[in-house]
């Protein structure tokens, strides 16, 4: 585990859970970072969200921390916005920094008033037991439904990048996911960070879904300290930041609420890009698509149903399907099969839809999401009790 120099983490139990385990975390470079972030796209918007597009914008894209709290979602409350101030500005003055340069964020339950003063209270503790060898106790601390954790590396000459999400359930970003920081020690100015993680975000979060629901506290938060000295070239930095955003997406997939299976959809002779993007997400979504995939069902016809709804353009009598390897449609119709065959190659934990449209189109998408069981009903059923 090679991490990015100049950051410190640190996590624990602050109450806020019911369960006793770390539900308050802080990350701190050790001196200004520039910092980019995106952030849902939900008309509802929880009040740290809120607050992190608010400093970064006073800051100019400069931060120094970021202050997560799990368990509560500070969203749609009475006091949210005053909650999400406070507690920035009380670990601005721990951390001796301005409250602009603190960007707080926050998972749980909506709707439930978080008590400003379990977060305020443990402030001391938790600036105390930052250390820069904490990086996976801060990963665990953000998780909630989660079942496991997930981090992603990636090093180039000079550089490294570390990365930690959260995200099980809920699950559709437009812009990100529910919780997502990733540091490194590159040397890159704010705004040549946006549009790094612009790019990265359209390859990454922007083609994942577990079930089709939007969080209200999406964001994805990148730094970058310059501490190792490096000013990497464009190209490089792109691609090693492609691959930990890519790696933790393809992780939240993997562990869907109640997942079985992980299931990559590829689309390909699309007229352009945005069209493939649009089939893949339709596919992904599909409540039918997925649950014929948790029962090892090679109905292909939910696939083509899900395509011709998305209101991409395309003829479906070009079309192509594959279910792990095996064609199971030619120009719209069915291609012989063996089904019992197929069907015992679909039990397997991953899952490849191939979507091919004949002709001349060169667009492209590759898009992850998991099945569909009874286990997500089980979580979701009874997750705030």
């Amino acid at each position: 585990m090679n991490l990015p120099l100049g950051y410190r983490y640190s996590a624990l139990y602050a109450g806020i859970r019911k369960v006793a385990k770390p539900d308050l975390t802080l990350i701190v470079s050790d001196t200004l970072a520039s910092a980019a972030a995106v952030y849902t796209t939900n008309k509802v918007e929880a009040a740290p969200v809120t607050l992190s597009r608010a400093h970064l914008k006073e800051s100019g894209g400069i931060a120094r921390a970021a202050l997560i709290n799990a368990g509560n979602a500070n969203c749609a409350t009475r006091t949210g916005a005053r909650v999400a101030l406070a507690t920035s500005k009380a670990a601005a003055k721990a951390l001796k920094c301005k409250t602009a340069e603190v960007l707080p964020s926050s998972t749980g339950v909506i709707g439930v008033e978080l008590d400003p003063s379990k977060i305020t209270n443990a402030l001391p503790e938790l600036v105390a037991g930052l250390d820069p060898g904490r990086f996976l106790d801060a990963a665990d601390a953000i998780l909630t439904t989660d079942l496991v954790r997930k981090v992603a590396f990636a090093q180039a000459p000079g550089f490294h990048i570390a990365g930690m999400t959260k995200g099980s359930g809920m699950i559709h970003p437009g812009m990100a996911t529910t919780l997502a920081y990733v540091m490194t020690d590159a040397v890159i100015p704010p705004q040549v960070l946006r549009a790094y993680l612009k790019n990265a975000v359209a390859r990454s979060y922007n083609r994942l879904s577990v079930d089709g629901d939007m969080s209200t506290n999406d964001t994805l938060l990148v730094l970058a300290n310059g501490a190792s000295g490096v000013k990497p070239k464009k190209d490089v930095f792109q691609a090693a930041l492609d691959e930990v955003c890519q790696s933790l997406a393809k992780q939240i997939a993997r562990d869907g609420e109640g997942a079985q299976k992980f299931v990559e959809i590829q689309v390909t002779g699309a007229r352009d890009e945005d069209t493939a993007t649009r089939i893949a997400r339709a596919i992904a979504n599909s409540p039918l698509v997925k649950t014929a995939i948790a029962g090892s069902d090679p109905n292909w016809g939910r696939i083509l149903c899900a395509a011709g709804y998305s209101g991409a353009a395309f003829d479906p009598s070009t079309v192509d399907i594959w279910l792990n390897g095996v064609k199971v449609c030619r120009k719209g119709l069915a291609a012989p099969f063996d089904e019992p065959a197929l069907t015992k190659k679909l039990d397997a934990k991953d899952c490849l839809i191939r979507f091919s449209i004949a002709g001349n189109g060169h667009g492209s998408a590759t898009f992850w999401t998991c099945d569909l069981t009874h286990g997500y009903i089980d979580i979701n059923a009874s997750y705030r009790t």
